[in-house]
């Protein structure tokens, strides 16, 4: 859906917008914010691989503490403990700054869309570089028709749908707890550093081939493939503030509609309502007219400068994550005993595949809650 379309034919510059300067752009900003977030993703990446390093000698090695930004790269973990608070309003113990950060991300594309994709995700500007990189060697933009585009832009959603019912569906408060509980979850962000760092050769090649294939089609892996951007992409159809083309200034010159990554046809609609908008506002920054498009609440509406949106994402993020350091609800609850335990077995620690396992999950937690409620979700593990 990539909003109202309307033919317009072009249109001189008036008297008033002649007394308006063109905005700065924010392009610079942009990727300035970008490399900034790729840069605490690396920073909290190698504490969390020296925090390893201290699991995999017994505790014999330097102690590093576990960096608890490492959550980030849990949402299915975080979307989960956001379910279980919104069933018992308790924020669960073991990834609590999972479900600050997740929350943040959710409320930052309420506001100003699909920006998590364009600002703050490092894949995004992978993809972002990747699609320049392939712009400037064949010298046009790569992209899928519209016949393959379509049903390929719908796998995200349907990864996405699976998760939902998988989650809000089929899982009680009960099951959600013994999950989150579980010793595959208190230990999952460990999990998924093995996964990468002992990376198999399926998945090493499929990575390969997803990078290939974002060479040659932007945004590839985000417009076709991740579930976390549908998700976003829904929410963000809700955003007050919209980008808007004044008809009456628009020059139809097609500058927008060339330079947006999404591949939406700004040139051609009244209001961008689009789940492929993640706010780059790369449209808003190669506009020659001034006061032609702008990201407004509404037709006659106030407009939001691109500093504001700048300036919103990144103050939103932090602010909510602050909100969770100040709360005392930032580090989990594991020992370094209790680490050192875990280690030992990680390799037999599984979760739920298909919604037959999930079935039985409920079904396990429901007997354990109507045979001894106050032993719900506790834990086995003599370390804890």
């Amino acid at each position: 859906m990539d909003g109202d379309i309307e033919t317009t034919t072009a249109a001189p510059y008036s008297s008033q917008t002649k007394n308006y300067r063109l905005e700065a752009p924010i392009g610079k900003y942009r990727l300035a914010v970008q490399v900034a977030f790729v840069l605490v993703c690396l920073w909290i990446g190698i504490e969390f691989h020296y925090f390893v390093r201290y699991l995999e000698s017994g505790g014999l090695a330097t102690w590093v503490a576990r960096p608890p930004g490492a959550e980030a790269f849990l949402p299915i973990s975080s979307l989960m403990s956001i379910y279980y608070f919104a069933l018992t309003g308790e924020i669960h113990p073991a990834h609590p700054a999972g479900f600050f950060i997740l929350i943040a991300i959710l409320v930052v594309s309420l506001l100003f869309g699909k920006s998590f994709c364009s600002w703050i995700c490092p894949v995004g500007l992978l993809s972002e570089s990747l699609g320049d990189w392939s712009e400037k060697l064949f010298g046009r933009k790569m992209k899928l028709a519209r016949f393959p585009d379509y049903p390929l832009r719908s796998i995200k959603y349907l990864l996405l749908a699976f998760f939902v019912y998988a989650i809000f569906f089929l899982m009680t408060a009960a099951s959600l707890k013994s999950f989150l509980d579980s010793d595959y979850n208190l230990v999952a962000d460990v999990k998924m550093y093995y996964f990468f760092a002992d990376i198999s050769s399926f998945v090493l090649w499929t990575l390969i081939v997803l990078f290939v294939l974002s060479f040659f089609v932007r945004n590839f892996w985000c417009r076709y493939l991740c579930p976390y951007g549908a998700l976003l992409g829904a929410l963000s159809l809700l955003r007050p503030f919209k980008i808007r083309r004044n008809l009456s200034s628009c020059i139809d010159c097609a500058e927008c509609a060339n330079v947006c990554p999404s591949n939406i046809k700004v040139d051609k609609v009244i209001s961008v309502v689009s789940d492929e908008c993640t706010t780059c506002l790369s449209c808003l920054d190669v506009c020659p007219v001034p006061q032609t498009l702008e990201l407004k609440s509404s037709p006659r509406g106030f407009n939001v400068s691109r500093k504001t949106v700048a300036i919103g994402v990144v103050a939103v993020y932090i602010v909510v994550c602050a909100i969770g350091l100040i709360s005392g609800n930032w580090d989990n609850n594991l020992t370094r005993d209790e680490y050192l335990y875990h280690q030992k077995y990680l390799q037999s620690y599984g979760h739920p595949t298909g919604m037959a396992e999930i079935d039985e999950l409920n079904e396990q937690s429901n007997e354990t809650n109507t045979a001894d409620p106050g032993s719900q979700g506790q834990s086995e593990n003599p370390g804890r």
